[in-house]
């Protein structure tokens, strides 16, 4: 008899491997670090060594601290591990700010009682004559070792695990690589700038993975969601090496809502398995449809449901029509002109770089000013590390140039030692070091000082910044501290002091820098610590503070990589070409961003004014698509009171 499928097994019949969704990147951590845990006690009870192979960058980095302090606070005793890293540039020393040896001891090894002669990672400072050895040698030790009982996995954007790039085969095992353009790219933020990428890595082989007892893939953020999606649905492919991980009988991806976002069981449910239709759910489905077949969503038909597995929405309704209408009116009702946008009202818009203001929604900005709001935008960051040394040189030739008008011929011999020993620093500097602290402060300085001529073309003007200056992020390094009560303190007396009506949120947590991440963090503490939690949903009417619970309406905005899709978004803000014209120029202030930024993000190639010209422009056509009014452009919002 043939076995009758489960609702799960149809809700993941498309998935080539097992996947478990959490909620939040932060579940996903802790459940891991269980699992790695439950491993190690096994291990221990057995009376012999865990043998765990493990991955670097910003996805483990939770596992890591999980796993320390669970042998901080629960006694977890990691002495019989073994450890064998997945890779590791070449060529670089053991000691770099890059090295994958470093980052190790700085996230793990360092605060764990893991023997260091247990712990093994392939080196990037070996001489060219003695990889192909070192390789060997490396395969040897994992076999010596017993295999390896849990391997840790994270996914690159290339679809890569460890650094086992497209064309990777099946069999391979630790070897040197040459890295993939689209690696070097998502690297180059570490490295202060692509050209100081290492072309070349060592790494684990698919074959050595495959061969783990378990295998566990990690993946957070809405940028892996496309990858994903191929590794997990797609069949087998060398151009994605994570799909031979579909070959294993043990393996596991472990995804956060954002990363599993576009798999046919999260974007089109109703594909896979039966669905309580809610409103949400339905607008999602007409939407979809709408697009599917290329109709606005009131020439939509019966038969278009129909042929495309909607029967039972349908069903729900009166008629098609009557669905429809209900949707497109729901629609409509989200779009908010600039007259219906507060006036005379407190607003507090939060922006996590001093340009992700007017990148992500300088058109509502300018019309809150136009409205007679008092704005307040405060800049989280100094953004210092995003700015070339070029550009520290270009300011301080100015400063020379124009010493003697500004003094009057008073003596410029102090200021004069002051500026020939940075540039002294910066004729010597070498790729990826840290500045000084004088450096740091000028070019922070310099974004300031952008930020403030952007806004100047909304109409406001220096009274109307304020720089937070966050510690969290003052490390000089592209590595950021943990957001700590100090970060969450300055955001809090903010709204203390300024009691806004509204306050706006960068809402784009695939910020590939992770600076978003943290400082929705900071909000999310600080607003929870002063205003507590209110368990109602956002008004998007735009009432802005609650009289009955005494706090603002949250706006969420997305950021330089991101638009909220049109059926999560609750406002749409119409921009005639005038308006995206003085957003644009805005944008433009911030010069040391301009034709060429330090971290411009590996996942988009366009200029920042160009990315927030087009999704403003995609974001319109959208809403034209589904039948909704023609506008030349659209910022997109969504309302909250209390931050998800």
């Amino acid at each position: 008899m043939e076995r009758r499928q489960t609702d799960s097994e149809s809700e993941s019949r498309f998935e080539r491997v097992p996947v478990l969704i959490f909620e939040n990147s932060s579940a996903l951590a802790r459940h891991a670090a269980t699992r790695i845990a439950a491993v190690i006690q096994e291990r221990n009870a057995e009376g012999r060594n865990a043998v765990l192979g493990l991955p670097t960058g910003s996805t483990p980095i939770g596992v890591y601290q999980e796993l320390v302090r669970m042998h901080a606070e629960e006694g977890l005793d990691l002495s019989r591990v073994v450890s064998f890293n997945l890779d590791e540039y070449y060529p670089i020393s053991t000691d770099s700010l890059q090295s994958y040896h470093r980052f190790m001891f700085e996230n793990f090894f360092d605060h764990v009682n893991i023997p260091r002669e247990n712990i093994h990672i392939p080196r990037g400072d070996v001489p060219p004559e003695e990889i192909e050895a070192h390789c060997v040698a490396y395969e040897r030790m994992i076999a010596e070792a017993g295999g390896i009982d849990l391997m840790l996995l994270g996914i690159g954007r290339s679809g890569h695990v460890g650094f086992n790039e497209p064309g990777s085969a099946i069999e391979d095992r630790t070897r040197l690589i040459v890295l993939d353009e689209i690696t070097r790219k998502d690297a180059a933020s570490d490295f202060f700038d692509e050209k100081n990428v290492p072309l070349q890595a060592i790494t684990m082989g698919v074959g050595t993975i495959l061969e783990s007892r378990e295998i566990i893939l990690m993946a957070t953020g809405e940028h892996k969601a496309p990858i994903i999606r191929r590794a997990v649905e797609e069949k087998q492919s060398s151009d994605v090496s994570a799909t031979y991980l579909q070959n294993h009988p043990n393996t596991s991806f472990y995804l956060d809502r954002a990363s599993a976002s576009q798999l046919t069981r999260v974007q089109t449910p109703w594909l896979v398995r039966h669905v309580e239709w809610d409103d949400l759910l339905a607008k999602r489905a007409v939407i979809w449809l709408s697009e599917t077949v290329e109709k606005p969503i009131q020439w939509l038909d019966a038969s278009d449901f129909h042929r495309h597995h909607l029967h039972d929405l349908v069903h729900g309704y009166s008629s098609v029509d009557h669905l429809c209408q209900q949707i497109y009116e729901d629609l409509r009702g989200r779009i908010t002109y600039g007259h219906e946008l507060p006036g005379s009202q407190r607003v507090l818009v939060f922006s996590p770089h001093p340009d992700d203001d007017v990148i992500s929604m300088g058109g509502v900005l300018a019309k809150l000013t136009r409205n007679g709001n008092e704005v307040t935008v405060a800049y989280m960051t100094n953004g210092s590390v995003a700015v070339f040394d070029e550009d520290i040189r270009r300011h301080l030739r100015f400063v020379e140039m124009c010493a003697d008008s500004l003094l009057g011929g008073a003596d410029f011999s102090q200021g004069q030692k002051r500026v020939d020993e940075i540039l002294d620093f910066l004729d010597k500097k070498e790729p990826a070091q840290v500045d000084l602290p004088l450096v740091q402060k000028l070019k922070a300085f310099i974004r300031y000082t952008e930020a403030i001529s952007a806004i100047e073309v909304m109409g406001l003007g220096p009274e109307n910044a304020r720089f937070l200056d966050m510690p969290f992020y003052k490390t000089g390094r592209v590595k950021k501290d943990p957001i700590s009560a100090a970060d969450v303190e300055i955001v809090q007396q903010l709204l203390r002091e300024l009691k806004p009506d509204h306050v706006f949120v960068a809402g784009d947590l695939s910020d590939p820098h992770g600076t978003h991440r943290m400082c929705y963090k900071a909000i999310k503490q600080a607003v929870e610590l002063e205003y507590g939690t209110s368990g109602i949903e956002g008004s998007r009417r735009h009432h802005g503070h609650h009289p009955e619970i005494g706090r603002p309406l949250i706006w969420l905005y997305r950021g330089a990589w991101q638009e909220w899709e049109i059926d999560k978004a609750d406002v749409f803000l119409p921009l005639s070409k005038a308006d995206l014209d003085q957003k644009i120029e805005a944008i433009y202030k911030h010069e040391s961003q301009k034709d060429r930024a330090l971290f411009p993000g590996a996942y988009d190639t366009r200029e920042f004014w160009q990315r927030a010209r087009d999704r403003n422009r995609d974001t319109a056509q959208a809403l034209d698509n589904l039948g909704l009014p023609q506008f030349y452009a659209a910022e997109a919002f969504v309302t909250v009171y209390d931050l998800p």
